[in-house]
């Protein structure tokens, strides 16, 4: 763990250093990965610790989306409130929701999960008094820390940065933490860690609100960078695609649903420039790292170093 910190610390480095030389576009790009890795890694403390895949992981992110855009829109309140507020409700919106998805295992999980985000959806398709519908809710001007504008890429980028820093520690101590190798345990045998006398059903539901509290504080952060916000942030395809961030960087590896989220959004950004089959390169990359690496990159790298 000291090694994977040294080595973690040396990137965050090496992009604070980076950041101020980079052309508008990549530093945008760079940005935009930041916050999506922290979406990943928060689905990865579900899927590579709990052993619970979800397909519905996309509505804290938007809870925490759409919290911001009403509360600056037609409220004008600060940074720090609107932080507090969409974490709080992406925390009990995944309250309610472990609830009923942890009764369940397997693909019935799976399917509950995709369930309960179809829910959001369409909460935010409908409910156009409060979501604005299809339009989306647009004018979500960038915020002001401690007297700081972040309205410019740079300040904004190292305000990202330092953000997702303290959540891959704040998680990266929850995993090393005995309620951390509780969930590792409960992945590997259930039977067994509740013949142990482990409370299997609360380590899950803990590991189910911790995971839906860190995607709304992404999704707080997405709807500051992208100042729009609209059904398109909580459907189905952005949960996919964040399983398949963390499927290939590596499940149990907070640093490769990292970098998973950065492999996909330059290839998603960069390729479709030189080429409209975009979409049939990305799923050649998922298909070979499936077939190839199906530990994922980080997985695969440690494999090799053993």
């Amino acid at each position: 763990m000291g090694r994977r910190a040294l080595l973690a610390a040396a990137a965050l480095a090496v992009l604070a250093l980076v950041g101020p030389v980079l052309p508008a576009y990549p530093l945008t790009l760079l940005t935009q990965a930041l916050i999506v890795g922290i979406l990943a890694m928060s689905l990865d403390l579900l899927l590579g610790y709990s052993g619970m895949p979800s397909l519905g992981h996309a509505a804290y992110f938007g809870v925490g989306a759409y919290a911001v855009a009403i509360m600056t829109t037609e409220r004008q309140v600060g940074l720090i409130g609107c932080l507090v507020v969409g974490i709080l409700l992406a925390t009990l919106t995944a309250a309610v929701f472990g609830l009923l998805a942890i009764r369940a295992a397997g693909t019935y999980f799976l399917m509950i999960t995709l369930a309960l985000g179809m829910v959001v959806w369409g909460l935010a398709f409908r409910w156009v008094s409060l979501t604005k519908g299809d339009n989306g809710i647009s004018g979500v001007p960038r915020p002001t820390l401690l007297g700081l504008e972040l309205i410019t890429a740079v300040p904004f980028f190292y305000f990202c940065l330092v953000s997702a820093a303290v959540a891959w520690v704040l998680m990266g101590l929850l995993v090393v933490s005995p309620f951390g190798l509780g969930l590792r345990g409960i992945r590997g045998s259930e039977s067994r860690m509740q013949a142990l006398g482990y409370n299997v059903w609360l380590h899950k539901y803990v590991a189910f609100v911790l995971s839906g509290a860190f995607a709304g504080f992404a999704g707080t952060l997405w709807a500051y960078y992208n100042g729009f916000v609209s059904p398109n942030d909580v459907q189905l395809v952005t949960s996919v695609e964040t399983l398949l961030m963390v499927a290939l960087g590596g499940p149990g590896t907070l640093i490769g649903s990292m970098l998973g989220a950065g492999l996909i959004v330059f290839l998603k950004n960069f390729v479709s420039v030189y080429t409209k089959r975009w979409l049939l390169i990305l799923g050649g990359v998922y298909i070979g790292v499936i077939l190839f690496a199906p530990t994922g990159i980080v997985g695969a790298l440690r494999g090799r170093r053993r």
